[in-house]
């Protein structure tokens, strides 16, 4: 009866840790505020003021300098959709290792910047806010890096502001192709809104493990997890979601696809050929989703068009090739930069 009684007491106890456990876990749970409040980043995080579409707004950033030997050179580093200026953290260290000044901005609408309550997104708009805060810091001239969403910024600001880029880089950029008039349906923003209102950290991780990682799964993509679904359910939830849809249907009607061949400057190409990224890819037909997102085929054909293009493409990598395999991705990416320094620009074609 003893031995009953003790087997019991040790199960109800063994219940009782687990629940406490799972209770703490959900306490922990990561909720940032509308501005990513709370979540930590790497350098020290500035502030821009500005006035636009009669608001006052502000965007974050970190400026990093060149850790030894600077070779008076800058880089502007443009986030995607689903990240933000810290998730190029391993690309900032490996730059200013190498000399260069690192600027890393948070886009109107994102992370830590203002979540206007109302804002005509364009990406013209926000290359005219980056173009302004580079002016801010006294920078006239510098490299341009885009990943994803911010592959189609970085194009539109050297198209806007040629002489202000002596260099563009863009890696896995979505907008290689225009989605609408290959037949996705259109989303308005607020079938948008009501999407991104759903958002959870079991949707971000599986998208991200199928789509990104190419169903690899690192513990340190966990940071990035917590980081975007922490700051889609927090205290700015609806601000957040809004803002999120607005830019979702900037992505969607502004193609810059048409626009590769005006290009002017040294562009490198840098694509993870397992990529699949599609906008609307999830409420296309079977026919359409069949046709659209091959970055093994993508990558090629844009680079065929861009004047003075390089393209290297990282066999069998995702949508974001510079946090799966950061060692490989640095080492190519800065062998091109010294390269056209030196005017001795010469490449592999493929990352192996």
């Amino acid at each position: 009866m003893l031995d009953s009684l003790n087997f019991k007491l040790t199960r109800w106890l063994l219940a009782l840790c687990l629940f406490g456990g799972l209770m703490q876990s959900a306490q922990a749970a990561p909720a940032y505020g509308a501005e990513l409040q709370g979540f930590a980043y790497p350098y020290p995080l500035l502030y821009y003021d500005f006035e636009s579409q009669g608001m006052s707004l502000k965007m974050g950033y970190m400026d990093v300098p060149a850790l030894t030997g600077p070779n008076r050179r800058t880089i502007v580093l443009m986030h995607g959709k689903n990240f933000c200026g810290v998730t190029w953290e391993s690309t900032i260290k490996a730059l200013s290792s190498a000399g260069y000044r690192v600027i890393a901005p948070d886009q109107t609408g994102f992370c830590t910047s203002t979540k206007p309550s109302h804002y005509q997104y364009s990406f013209q708009q926000l290359a005219m806010n980056t173009n302004a805060l580079l002016r801010h810091l006294g920078i006239s001239e510098a490299t341009i890096v885009g990943h994803s969403t911010g592959g189609m910024l970085a194009t539109r600001y050297a198209l806007m502001y040629p002489d202000a880029v002596d260099q563009l880089v863009m890696v896995n950029p979505i907008g290689l192709e225009d989605w609408k008039a290959l037949g996705v349906p259109y989303r308005s923003v607020d079938q948008w809104y009501e999407r991104e209102l759903k958002m959870t950290a079991d949707g971000v991780r599986k998208y991200e493990l199928s789509t990104y990682y190419v169903g690899r799964w690192k513990p340190e993509y966990e940071r990035w997890v917590d980081m975007l679904a922490g700051l889609n359910q927090g205290p700015g939830k609806k601000l957040v979601a809004w803002n999120s849809a607005l830019i979702y249907d900037m992505i969607f009607t502004q193609p810059v696809v048409y626009e590769f061949k005006n290009l002017k400057m040294p562009t490198l190409l840098l694509i993870g050929d397992a990529d699949t990224t599609a906008i609307g890819s999830d409420v296309a037909t079977p026919a359409v989703k069949a046709v659209i997102g091959h970055y093994a085929v993508l990558g090629k054909q844009i680079a065929g068009v861009i004047p003075q293009s390089t393209l290297v493409e990282f066999p069998g990598l995702g949508h974001a090739p510079q946090m799966e395999d950061p060692d490989n991705f640095h080492k190519v990416l800065l062998k091109w930069l010294a390269g056209y320094q030196t005017g001795k620009a010469s490449i592999a074609e493929t990352a192996r």
